[in-house]
């Protein structure tokens, strides 16, 4: 299974059922989401930052998943839970939703916006995943410390980082030092596209910085 970054919270997951889009983001400078293509899109919200469906494109046209349930498509499994994108359960900036994708023996995690730690029942839905694409670096999501928290209640194998600040028209976002001082991790590479077998997974946690690159 391939994973590459398109910046923000936007990542690309190639696997042998299909290829999945998550959160395309509208314009955002220092950015480019390019031309992705895949069979599927997830949104977790409708922010501009997250629901560009329409810049994915695909034959026949991809299917969009936007919201909570239980979906089967293109031989992949996607479960959609429920959450916030503040820690009010959405009083302040609406509702949030947490991508589960299963496909070849491994299951990952995209977070989307989530604004508040997890609840029991949400830990437990999320208690057998591998990947982790977690946001790190504030704004409107979590930030560092609250990401280090939430990283805690899932323990994934390997935890991505996403939605920090990388380019200039994001100054409103911390960077991803923050979140690797806060967990311990003093010196980390900067890859541009993480491949991930089963074999790979391990009880020791890995953390990927990935560099944002268009597909």
């Amino acid at each position: 299974m391939d994973i590459t970054w398109l910046g923000h919270s936007c990542f690309r997951v190639r696997s042998k059922d299909a290829t999945v889009v998550m959160d395309p983001y509208n314009k955002i400078p220092g950015l480019d989401l390019g031309r992705p293509r895949a069979e599927i899109v997830t949104i977790s919200h409708d922010h501009a930052g997250h629901n560009n469906a329409a810049a994915v494109k695909g034959d026949p046209a991809p299917k969009v998943v936007s919201g909570p349930g239980e979906y089967e498509i293109s031989g992949l499994f996607i479960t959609g839970v429920r959450t916030y994108h503040d820690a009010e359960k959405g009083k302040k900036l609406g509702r949030n939703t947490v991508y589960l994708l299963e496909s070849e023996g491994m299951v990952i995690a995209h977070l989307g916006d989530l604004g508040h730690p997890l609840t029991a029942e949400q830990v437990d839905l999320m208690s057998n995943v591998d990947v982790l694409l977690l946001p790190v670096g504030g704004g409107n999501a979590l930030g560092s410390e609250q990401a280090a928290e939430v990283l805690a209640q899932v323990e994934p194998s390997i935890v991505v980082p996403m939605h920090y600040r990388t380019a200039a028209g994001q100054e409103g976002l911390e960077g991803v030092d923050h979140f690797c001082k806060e967990v311990g991790l003093a010196e980390y590479e900067t890859i541009d596209r993480l491949t991930v077998r089963k074999s790979d997974l391990g009880e020791t946690l890995q953390v990927k910085v990935l560099a944002p690159r268009p597909a």
